[in-house]
């Protein structure tokens, strides 16, 4: 996690510091709904490469906004979810799904 040194002073460049990727927002939304391992990520990810998702999962997880939790078996399991910081975040998602779909419905129209 970072330190309050290392965060902006404005509230909202945190926010975007911490999820303002295309690629974070997108595997917060998908982490959402159920934990995920990276390969079922990457194949949904349309577009992503191995290296971003590694370093975006990277990222999050060191800023507490995911886990990653990895189960003795053979081959080795693991699998990534929101942490509870990250469960914190839903309302955000939530406001740019209603968002983006408010914005559909009115070019459509």
């Amino acid at each position: 996690m970072k330190t309050k040194e290392e965060l902006p002073d404005c509230p909202v460049a945190t926010t975007v510091q911490l999820i303002g990727s295309k690629w974070k927002l997108l595997i917060l939304r998908n982490l959402l709904v159920r934990p995920w391992r990276f390969n079922e990520l990457r194949k949904n990810l349309e577009g992503i490469s191995q290296k971003v998702l590694t370093d975006s999962l990277r990222s999050m997880e060191e800023d507490g906004i995911i886990t990653r939790t990895v189960y003795a078996e053979v081959p080795p399991r693991v699998e990534y979810a929101l942490s509870e910081l990250g469960e914190s975040m839903r309302p955000i998602i939530k406001s740019m799904e209603d968002f983006g779909l408010s914005y559909k419905s009115i070019s459509e129209g």
